[in-house]
């Protein structure tokens, strides 16, 4: 085997700076506080909630328009409490069916 190519290399590893700057990399990879594992993972909260910050813009907006509705409208009232709470007039029966 002919090592004569390998020494080249062996001695940019003998250099302080190299040496510094590899303890440095190892460290930052590994050990610190904001690690590349620890950023992955905020990076992964923080595409969920963003996520879910949509749903939420969307749930604000069909709950304002549906505020909007009853509010002007006395029929959409009974409508909406007919629906969303199942109530009924005196001598009425109510049947639930569900549609899966």
């Amino acid at each position: 085997m002919n090592f004569s190519n390998v020494k080249p290399i062996l001695n940019i590893f003998k250099s302080k700076y190299v040496l510094a700057f590899l303890a440095f990399l190892v460290w930052m990879t590994f050990f610190d506080d904001k690690s590349i594992g620890f950023m992955y993972n905020n990076a992964m909260k923080l595409k969920e909630l963003k996520k879910s910050e949509k749903n939420m813009a969307t749930s604000i907006e069909d709950t304002k328009a549906e505020l909007k509705l009853l509010t002007s409208n006395a029929k959409s009232v009974e409508k909406y409490a007919r629906e969303k709470f199942y109530m009924k007039k005196e001598n009425e029966e109510l049947f639930i069916t569900e549609i899966k």
